[in-house]
């Protein structure tokens, strides 16, 4: 069977993923980590999702296979970032806000080559992307093309690494998950998907659950208006 591992956090990016993987693939599994971030709602969110997945999309319902949720608290412990901390989001020197994990998403490959290997999995999935982003250099294609390459020849496997949302911009990602599950999935990202970094949920916005002054919750924001408005004048 064509078989995927979905990198999935619990919010828009992944869960807009997970949609792109169940209508490619055979079988799809999904895999999160604990690092001992900040936003550690999103762990809460991804069970809900998975769930609902399972009661309203019948045509991915018997696609989507087991979840898995690894412990990765020692990245926690040495991060000194505002993922990981109670500290004000702020940019550095480097231009990068303190929110970077330095080597997140390289933990975050390996970790899922190495389930995938074990369960058979040829494809792994995650929703990284350098077009409307923070300019993490662990989310740019010619970093997990290296990954890519190195997984592979420290596994003697073919590992393919897909980021669909690679070069969308976040107007674009929205589009993708209309283009995927309809209003049924817009619905499912608005109420349920967590991307806020400060894992604020109180209040509900148009564009979905955060506090509306991180960056990751500008950029989804400012996606949600562009595309309405695209969506308006077409």
């Amino acid at each position: 069977m064509n078989r995927a591992l979905v990198l999935f956090s619990g919010g828009q990016d992944s869960t807009t993923c997970l949609a792109w993987a169940l209508e490619k693939f055979d079988a799809v599994e999904t895999v999160g980590f604990d690092y001992g971030q900040r936003h550690r709602i999103e762990l809460e969110c991804r069970k809900t999702i998975l769930d609902q997945i399972h009661a309203r999309f019948p045509a991915w319902k018997d696609k989507l296979g087991d979840d898995h949720l690894l412990d990765l608290a020692t990245l926690g412990t040495i991060s000194e970032t505002a993922l990981t901390r109670d500290a004000e989001i702020v940019y550095q020197k480097n231009g990068l806000p303190n929110t970077f994990v330095p080597g997140r998403n390289l933990l975050f490959f390996t970790y899922a080559a190495a389930l995938a290997y074990r369960r058979e999995i040829d494809h792994l999935v995650g929703g990284m992307c350098e077009t409307d982003t923070s300019g993490y250099p662990d989310c740019r294609e010619e970093t997990l093309k290296a990954l890519q390459i190195a997984i592979n020849l420290g596994t003697a496997k073919n590992f393919s690494i897909h980021t669909p949302l690679m070069r969308l911009a976040k107007a674009d990602t929205w589009q993708l998950a209309q283009q995927l599950g309809g209003d049924a999935l817009i619905t499912l990202i608005l109420d349920e998907t967590h991307t806020c970094y400060r894992g604020t949920r109180g209040v509900r916005h148009e564009w979905g659950y955060g506090c509306g002054e991180c960056p990751a919750c500008t950029l989804r924001a400012d996606g949600w208006r562009k595309w309405r408005l695209n969506r308006k004048a077409a």
